[in-house]
Parts: C-alpha cells; sequence; structure tokens
C-alpha cells in the first residue's frame, strides 16, 4: 500500500465554558469534512495543537508532507498595523499567535500549503498584506448587484472566474469557472508580498489567491471540505493539494 502524505491541519479553538459549577477547558478541535476530505484525496491529516512554541511548530513541520489551514474567526486587523475599531468577539488571538508562525514557518520549508477562508486572510496578511473587514461595503462589480457572501456551506451560491493558466485553475480540473459556497465576511484587500489575485467572483469580490514559485501555495475564499462530495472541481482541489504533497 502506497504510503499517505501527512497532512498538519491546524485546529480551531473553543473557548472555556461553565457546566453548572463546573469549568470545561478550552477546546481544540476540527471539522470531520476537513479531515475527510483529505483522507478521501489520499493524505492522512494530522490536527496539530495550538502552541506558540515556534520550536514544536517546527517540530510538527519535521513530521509532515503539508499543511492546511481552515476557516474560523477573524484576523485582529492590528496584525497588519491598522488601528480600526473592531468586535474582540470576532477575533481569536490563540489562532493568530499560532497559525502566523506556522504559515510562514511552512513557507519557508516550502511545504505545500491550502487554505481555506480565514487561513487564506492570514496568509495574505503573514506575507505582508492587508484585509477588507466588511464585504458588503465593497459594492459589485458594475451592472452587477453582489451575491450573497455569507451563510451558506452546504451547497454552491455563486461563480467565480478563475485565471487560466494559474496554479489554482490546474488544481480545480484546468476550468476558468467554478461554482462555489460562501461563508465569510471578511477578504484580502492589498497583496501581500508574492501573493497573486487569481480568482474572483462575477461581482468582484476576492476568491482565491496563491503564491508563485513555491511547491503548492493555494488560498481559498470559500469552503471546499464541506462540498468536496458533490462539486467535482473541489475534490479536485483537495486532490491536486494531496498529490503535491508526495
Amino acid at each position: 500500500m502506497a504510503r499517505r502524505p501527512v497532512v498538519l491541519v491546524a485546529p480551531r479553538w473553543v473557548p472555556e465554558s461553565t457546566s453548572g459549577s463546573e469549568r470545561i477547558a478550552p477546546q481544540e478541535a476540527i471539522a470531520d469534512c476537513f479531515v475527510d476530505a483529505i483522507l478521501a484525496a489520499g493524505g492522512l491529516p494530522l490536527v496539530m495543537s495550538l502552541t506558540e512554541d515556534e520550536g514544536v511548530i517546527d517540530s510538527y513541520l519535521e513530521l509532515a508532507d503539508g499543511v492546511a489551514v481552515p476557516g474560523g474567526p477573524d484576523v485582529n486587523p492590528r496584525r497588519w498595523g491598522s488601528d480600526m475599531d473592531y468586535d474582540p468577539a470576532l477575533l481569536c488571538e490563540p489562532r493568530d499567535a499560532f497559525e502566523f508562525p506556522l504559515v510562514r514557518h511552512a513557507l519557508a520549508a516550502d511545504l505545500p500549503l491550502l487554505t481555506t477562508c480565514r487561513g487564506t486572510q492570514l496568509l495574505n496578511v503573514a506575507l505582508g498584506g492587508t484585509l477588507c473587514m466588511d464585504v458588503p461595503s465593497l459594492g459589485a462589480t458594475e451592472g452587477m448587484v453582489q451575491w450573497r457572501h455569507t451563510g451558506i456551506l452546504s451547497g454552491v451560491c455563486h461563480p467565480v472566474d478563475v485565471e487560466e493558466g494559474s496554479l489554482l485553475s490546474r488544481a480545480l480540473g484546468g476550468v476558468t469557472h467554478a461554482q462555489v459556497n460562501s461563508a465569510h465576511h471578511c477578504c484580502v484587500e492589498r497583496l501581500g508580498e508574492g501573493v497573486r489575485l487569481v480568482a474572483r467572483a462575477t461581482d468582484g469580490v476576492p476568491e482565491g489567491i496563491e503564491v508563485p514559485g513555491r511547491r503548492f501555495c493555494v488560498g481559498v475564499q470559500w469552503h471546499p471540505e464541506y462540498t468536496w462530495r458533490e462539486v467535482r472541481t473541489d475534490f479536485s482541489l483537495w486532490r491536486s493539494f494531496v498529490d503535491a504533497c508526495r
């Protein structure tokens, strides 16, 4: 049996809670559809522990053939030097503190990297870019209305134009148009160093980035972990990523 490439998965963080008089410790978890997509594509997912210890992160990376960073809460605007007044309830400092060094060290090691939603936004910021924190404020391309970009995970809800010949296009199976789901209110704005914007929704909202010159570094704004069973292009993305990890 062929060896499955090991894909590190950055976990989500669930804050501390209480049950009666008992304290329930914070939890680190991942959606089963995310790890199932990696398994179906031929990879072996390994869920990491949240840590700020960069030595521990490097130890994980020594075991890995690739890294996947999922969606979640918003990236703190202070990470790119903004002093905007932003609701702290929408942020997650434990994930920011872990994922920024994870992404930077993964890039330094040139490990294949696939990011979705928040992960894509964080990738852009890690490379010096900024984010739009309110997608509705962008409006739409002339002659278009803005698609609904929040709260639709289980099915496709809008089309995306993908740059012909881009890595993302090849990863999706060679297409230049795809149908995707959507659950975000932030998106990339100013691109980070070396980052290329290679996909937009037809209303103009950024939907896909990549970093040329890397083995595989692709970020999508949608959630292909929810639709890979039904949407051919989304499964192709997972398969292409895992193949790059071999």
